[in-house]
């Protein structure tokens, strides 16, 4: 039987990619206590790299929210396989959002707007979260979007 987020995501018609295996010496999720903490996703879709480029050169910040969308759904698609349930999912507490940008670019704050709409969107108001925001000069792959997660959990 679905569970109440999984219902939401079909209500959403939003499918899970896969979620992606380390491609370093990492873990995708480590659970401390009620606490999952999701390594940085990336703009990866069922293994194929999107969104690979920079901000502000290849990329407007209106395309730049989609691919932090993507990184979003990779959030879930990892905290699914190492919770088994999202329904315990209690919040997530804080998004970290790294823009790959060129210089002068100052719309961070919009581009992370597509991950954090997204866990609103799923999670409801356990979806509000604190968040950071960063242009960098460069990321793994050289993908546009990367964010990392703190979620409490049940």
């Amino acid at each position: 039987m679905a569970g109440k987020i999984d219902a939401k995501l079909a209500e959403l018609n939003i499918e899970l990619p896969k979620a992606a295996v380390p491609v370093a010496n990492y873990v995708p999720v480590v659970i401390a206590g009620n606490t999952a903490y999701v390594s940085g996703q990336v703009t990866v879709l069922n293994g194929e790299f999107k969104f690979q480029g920079k901000v502000g050169q290849d990329f407007s910040a209106d395309q730049a929210q989609q691919a932090a969308r993507l990184c979003g759904l990779n959030i879930i698609a990892q905290l699914k396989l190492a919770l088994g349930d999202l329904d315990r999912v209690k919040r997530v507490c804080k998004l970290g959002v790294f823009v790959n940008c060129v210089d002068g670019f100052t719309e961070q704050p919009k581009v992370a707007n597509g991950v954090s709409d997204l866990m609103v969107e799923v999670f409801g108001d356990a979806g509000k979260h604190a968040r950071s925001a960063v242009g960098v000069n460069v990321l793994p792959l050289n993908v546009a979007v990367e964010v990392d997660a703190i979620v409490e959990i049940a």
